[in-house]
């Protein structure tokens, strides 16, 4: 296996990192982002000065990004919040577990206690896959909070893991 490399994005990666939100949002089955959202929306929301952005680099090519940040503020905010999307012809490459271990010991580093995502599509089997291998549970479950591109309105996770 090729290796790959995480780190912090810069605004040079911008136009990479739009091509991959692109992509993952375009079908409507696993982001709550319109399919049609536009650049500076999706750029805005990823890459803004609250989150810790990173890419992961594959082959010479940015295949994958993730940000870290506060779930909630304040009194919240020991508990980091996280987004990842990986290209799709970079699936089966390990590039989503590297970036979800890098991201776990990067939001220690950062101070946080714990992690939580609070919108884990359930029908997404391979995310879920993947966060329970990395030590996730699954602690709530919200029927019918997703509008699923194909399936109609399906159930959301919240998934939790102490750092």
């Amino acid at each position: 296996m090729k290796d790959i490399q995480i780190r912090k994005a810069t605004p040079s990666d911008y136009d990479s990192i739009w091509l991959i939100i692109k992509q993952i949002i375009k079908s409507g089955d696993t982001y709550v982002f319109a399919p049609d959202s536009d650049r500076d929306k999706m750029l805005d929301f990823w890459c803004n000065k609250n989150n810790h952005t990173y890419v992961a680099v594959y082959d010479d090519k940015i295949t994958g990004t993730f940000f870290i940040r506060d779930n909630n503020p304040d009194l919240g905010s020991h508990v980091a919040n996280a987004a990842y999307m990986t290209m799709k012809e970079a699936a089966g490459k390990g590039i989503g577990y590297e970036m979800g271990k890098f991201s776990l010991k990067e939001a220690k580093k950062l101070g946080y206690k714990a992690m939580q995502f609070n919108y884990v599509i359930e029908d997404n089997k391979g995310a879920v896959k993947l966060w329970k291998k990395l030590g996730f549970e699954i602690v709530g479950e919200i029927p019918e909070a997703f509008d699923h591109s194909e399936k109609g309105y399906t159930g959301i996770y919240i998934m939790w893991r102490k750092l």
